[in-house]
């Protein structure tokens, strides 16, 4: 015969502790209850905004007319800017990204010693990320002007402009983006170059490896996760590109630098005053980026194992 012990009720210690934390979770939640109210004010209730308007037929200045589904996204896929936007972003991206990156890891290892002039070009190389993006391409759009630019006399003996031909446009816009944030994406691989530890190169300096071997097999592999951060953030940037190209040349020459993000506004507000279809063309820009930035995160995870 078994003997079961009686359960010993709670002690007043046990009951204090659980106490405290019942009111340390309930403070947890009123800490996150502002942030929660705008996520949900600010993302989810737009998102879901957006898809009701991609299955519905809205007009600009009537509102909602009821669902026509699948219709908006037929016509957003059969607009004649379609194709010719998305191959286009997809080249700003793929070049902007190469360019930012790139540029921002040279920067940061140019930089990576702490010195009095290293300081210096830290903060030099920083001050265009202090400057707001529609201000830059503002003030870039005065740079190339063939009428008002400081350049304009060479311009006007060379018979070029910054924006005359498409690979022009996109070539100076490009540099526009790159000028704006290498200094910020600088400052992301720094914060990745000196989170490795010191001993990993000085066992490497032991062993007799090469600046170059030291860079390909120690400071690119512990820098994945970072590359990773600042691929992500280049792409999504790229893709939701928009002030740069509406400012600098509205989508010109020839509807040659026509972004998706451009269509969309011009579908809304320009022409076709059309919520859904713009609506739906959101929507499949959305997608593209879960499906992009789940593919560069999935691959960096794999070459990091």
């Amino acid at each position: 015969m078994t003997v079961t012990a009686p359960s010993r009720p709670p002690s007043a210690a046990m009951r204090g502790h659980a106490r405290r934390r019942g009111r340390r979770g309930l403070l947890g939640w009123l800490y996150a209850t502002p942030t929660a109210v705008f996520v949900v004010a600010l993302f989810v209730v737009p998102l879901l905004l957006v898809v009701k308007m991609s299955l519905s037929r809205w007009p600009l200045l009537t509102g909602d007319q009821g669902i026509n589904a699948p219709d908006n996204f037929t016509k957003a896929v059969d607009h004649r800017f379609f194709t010719d936007s998305v191959v286009f972003t997809i080249k700003y991206t793929v070049l902007a990204t190469v360019l930012l990156l790139a540029l921002g890891l040279g920067l940061a290892l140019l930089v990576q010693e702490s010195s009095r002039w290293n300081s210096l070009l830290r903060a030099s190389f920083l001050i265009p990320s202090a400057l707001g993006l529609a201000s830059a391409s503002l003030l870039f759009y005065v740079l190339y002007s063939p009428y008002a630019s400081p350049l304009a006399p060479v311009m006007d003996s060379l018979g070029f402009t910054f924006l005359g031909s498409p690979t022009a446009a996109l070539l100076s816009t490009t540099f526009l983006i790159v000028w704006r944030y290498a200094g910020f994406y600088m400052v992301l691989m720094l914060v990745g170059l000196q989170g490795i530890p010191a001993d990993v190169y000085e066992a490497a300096r032991s062993d007799g490896a090469s600046r170059w071997q030291t860079f390909r097999k120690i400071t690119l592999p512990l820098l994945r996760p970072t590359l990773a951060l600042t691929t992500v953030l280049c792409v999504t940037g790229s893709l939701l590109a928009f002030e740069q190209f509406y400012i600098l040349t509205k989508g010109g020459p020839d509807n040659s630098t026509i972004t998706v993000v451009q269509l969309i506004y011009m579908v809304a507000f320009q022409g076709q005053n059309d919520l859904g279809v713009a609506a739906a063309l959101s929507v499949i820009v959305l997608l593209a980026l879960i499906v992009m930035n789940a593919l560069q995160l999935r691959a960096f995870r794999s070459e990091e194992r």
